[in-house]
């Protein structure tokens, strides 16, 4: 992990709330895991960088998008930044999300941007020959992002957001429900969405489901000094707090304590 200079190729919105992200990647020496993230100068005058979990990994193009959130002042002055420019980025950072081998067939639960951190994943299955199902969650059925290309890649995807009225805790419930009853899932997937995790977390448990999360956390330096980003895992009987940007921000889901 190392700072980079990279130009951008383009920079757009793509939603009410979100933009889109694409920068060329090809000095980056190291290699991108879905599920790590890189830490973003947006602007001159911001003190602390942001970090932004990786959206797409193009190895053709040797490219690397982001899909980010419009809402606070470094993001409002990054959707300034214009193709052409040069963009300071610092990573890869973190742990990213293991698929094992013998896994066939995987969920993905995502609620808003959470959805942009399991995009990488799933393109990943993608190559891999991993058949996939996603429940997307979101306010809108305009802030369902990346639909289109998670279909693309042969993804299964069911939409429910509060607009239609699909998206309390209780209906996702029983479409997972259903979904495992219908599928051979073997893992499970997830970002975004406290309630939704803690969901899957219970589900997870109940059936014996390896799972993963991807936890989104404000952070500092992004390179486990400040200890600004803390979670608590349990093992056995021993709660320990560990930082999310240094020992994640993936974790085993069965393991995290949800607040």
């Amino acid at each position: 992990m190392k700072p980079y200079d990279l130009k951008i190729i383009s920079n757009v919105r793509v939603s009410e709330r979100y933009w889109h992200l694409k920068l060329d990647a090809r000095p980056i020496a190291d290699s991108i895991r879905p599920g790590q993230f890189f830490n973003i100068k947006c602007a001159d005058l911001a003190f602390l960088r942001r970090p932004f979990s990786i959206y797409r990994i193009n190895k053709e193009e040797k490219t690397i998008e982001f899909l980010y959130l419009v809402k606070g002042n470094g993001t409002v002055h990054l959707t300034e930044a214009a193709p052409g420019e040069y963009l300071n980025i610092f990573g890869p950072l973190g742990n990213g999300f293991e698929l094992k081998k013998e896994w066939n067939t995987v969920l993905l639960l995502a609620r808003g941007v959470g959805i942009a951190t399991l995009a990488a994943l799933a393109q990943e299955a993608a190559a891999n020959q991993v058949t996939c199902i996603a429940v997307l969650s979101a306010r809108t059925n305009n802030d369902l992002l990346s639909t289109e290309m998670l279909e693309r890649l042969g993804v299964e995807v069911y939409k429910v957001t509060e607009e239609d009225g699909t998206s309390d805790v209780e209906a996702v419930e029983k479409l997972i429900e259903n979904l495992l009853k219908a599928n051979r899932i073997q893992a499970a997937f997830t970002c975004g969405s406290k309630r939704l995790s803690k969901l899957l977390q219970r589900m997870a448990k109940m059936v014996h489901l390896p799972a993963q999360i991807a936890l989104e956390e404000h952070m500092g330096c992004a390179m486990g000094v400040c200890y600004a980003c803390v979670c608590d895992i349990q093992e056995n009987d021993d709660t320990h707090s560990v930082r999310v940007c240094r020992e994640g921000p993936v974790f085993d889901l069965n393991k995290v304590v949800l607040k």
